[in-house]
């Protein structure tokens, strides 16, 4: 959402009568036709969008290009929907890009199924300068060993990630870590088994500093958690929280904390246990 109030859509959308891989939308839900996105090609889809300080958009997927301009994985768009040619990612990401998040330096921590950013080594995660070029002072040496298919920022400068991996940086993690600011793990997080069995597919940080994690599992560290489950700063899972049941009969693919502390979660659930979730 934008300060003052218009959405930001990302995917692979038609939303007469613009299809494309990247929409904004009024208040009142209709098309905001000031913004004049480019058109999107065959398999091209925008995973994940973020709306900078100064109002530009992020956007990150499939791309290949940007109104004819090559932007391959990444792209900053200003407010009009045209391109931000000040942004600049070389030959970007080699794969799809599934998770965007911002620092308040104006730096972009970056997520996905890419092995490599502009040529250089970065296996699933990468951060990069205003610019668009690699920042290479965060350093995840051989990085992830699967996708990272979640970010977020907490207000340390610690980065939490979820995803399909098993380790990082050769370090046992399963589906979940936290990072440093320079890109080596951060040991003092330790999720043990971590999400089992299959993927963290949404993370969202609560004021207090404490994790929600959605996706693809079935418990963490050992302890029942169909799906949702709170944990620790320490990466402990917190067993105040208890989604009981959880969600069924699939994954939760999206969270929010709203401004009351409230947990609002949506995916491919049909039931859920005593929650405020959209489906």
């Amino acid at each position: 959402m934008q300060t003052d109030g218009k959405v930001i859509l990302g995917g692979a959308l038609n939303y007469h009568p613009v299809e494309s891989y990247i929409a904004r939308v009024n208040r009142d839900g209709s098309l905001d036709t000031t913004f004049e996105p480019s058109t999107r090609g065959a398999g091209e889809v925008a995973y994940a969008v973020a709306v900078d300080g100064d109002g530009k958009i992020l956007i990150g997927g499939s791309l290949e290009s940007y109104k004819g301009v090559g932007r391959s994985g990444i792209a900053r768009i200003n407010a009009n929907g045209s391109l931000d040619t000040t942004f600049d990612p070389g030959t970007g990401t080699n794969n799809a890009l599934r998770a965007i998040t911002l620092q308040p330096d104006g730096k972009t921590i970056i997520g996905g199924l890419f092995t490599t950013y502009n040529g250089t080594a970065r296996r699933f995660i990468a951060r990069l300068n205003a610019d668009g070029s690699l920042d290479t002072t965060f350093d995840p040496g051989t990085g992830l060993n699967s996708v990272v298919l979640a970010l977020a920022l907490q207000s340390d400068g610690k980065i939490i990630i979820g995803g399909s991996f098993e380790n990082y940086n050769g370090v046992a993690r399963n589906h979940i870590a936290r990072v440093n600011s320079n890109g080596s793990l951060d040991t003092t997080f330790d999720p043990g088994t971590g999400a089992e069995i299959e993927e963290v597919i949404a993370v969202a940080v609560q004021a207090d500093g404490e994790i929600i994690i959605g996706g693809r599992f079935t418990s963490y560290n050992g302890v029942a958690r169909n799906r949702i489950a709170r944990v620790t700063q320490n990466g402990s899972l917190d067993t105040t929280f208890d989604p009981g049941t959880g969600v069924e009969p699939a994954d939760v693919r999206a969270l929010a904390v709203d401004f009351n502390g409230e947990i609002i979660i949506g995916g491919q659930f049909t039931t859920i246990t005593a929650w405020r979730a959209i489906a």
